[in-house]
């Protein structure tokens, strides 16, 4: 059993302590899953694109990720994603800690909706009702390791999802920016949606690594050395986060599933 997932992005597809490797199953598929210690906790680490980047965005298997994370025992999941800035003060290669989501579409890359509730009469559907997406005690942690580690973060900004695996045009940067994007990519506004009716506290870094089509032209040989920071810098903040973990930041307080079951109206007491 664990107690904090990992899911890394582009470039990081393994930890340096990866360890046992599982494969976790559930009714939404198969999961692989690294499994080691970090400071005091047991940690289980996905890649979400896996080795070779295997998955586009478009063929992530999201629910499977975040189920296997629950089953395994995970009270709370980490993430790392690389992004293209939208708001044009962004620096890149500055890590940014997300504290909103922009992601109004609500479906998995296959077009089904995002959500764990699929089965009609599961008395565990519900609603899910944030203060905010993104766990406010993890971020804090995630800012904290950051600065541990001699680096500059942005503490706060909305992430952006579009689900890819095509780049976005011109005009629909233009649409994330009037709603307050901070930057986008196409992988993690699912799992911010199924860590919460999952009810387990959620976290997002991003690295800025390129400037989104229509804010600034960024250069071929910056795109690919920034990539290659990312590489370096996400697997670091992830296990020196992990490591200044403290029970509180394992709770889920900034939102709740509003339960029907029985329907609306109809209980007693």
């Amino acid at each position: 059993m664990i107690d904090v997932g990992i899911i890394t992005g582009s470039g990081v597809y393994e930890l340096p302590t990866d360890g046992e490797a599982r494969v976790v199953e559930s009714r939404f598929g198969k999961a692989e899953v690294s499994i080691f210690r970090a400071g005091p906790w047991t940690v289980g680490s996905i890649s979400r694109h896996q080795k070779n980047h295997r998955h586009l965005p478009h063929t992530i298997p999201h629910q499977a990720h975040l189920t296997a994370l629950r089953q395994l025992g995970a009270r709370a999941v980490l993430s790392t994603t690389v992004v293209g800035a939208v708001d044009p003060s962004v620096h890149l290669g500055r890590p940014v800690l997300f504290d909103d989501l922009f992601f109004p579409s609500n479906l998995l890359p296959n077009g089904a909706e995002c959500t764990v509730f699929t089965e009609p009469g599961d008395p565990m559907r519900g609603h899910l009702i944030w203060n905010e997406p993104f766990a406010p005690r993890l971020r804090r942690k995630l800012a904290l390791a950051t600065g541990d580690l001699g680096l500059e973060a942005a503490v706060g900004g909305v992430y952006g999802h579009t689900n890819g695996p095509r780049f976005e045009s011109r005009a629909e940067i233009r649409w994330l920016g009037t709603a307050g994007v901070t930057a986008v990519s196409q992988t993690c506004g699912p799992e911010a949606v199924l860590a919460g009716e999952l009810e387990l506290p959620y976290a997002l870094v991003g690295f800025p690594v390129n400037y989104a089509t229509g804010i600034s032209h960024s250069r071929t040989e910056e795109l690919d050395g920034l990539l290659a920071l990312s590489t370096e810098v996400l697997p670091l903040v992830m296990l020196r986060t992990v490591e200044m973990l403290e029970e509180e930041d394992l709770i889920f307080d900034h939102g709740y599933v509003y339960r029907v079951e029985g329907g609306v109206g109809l209980r007693k007491g």
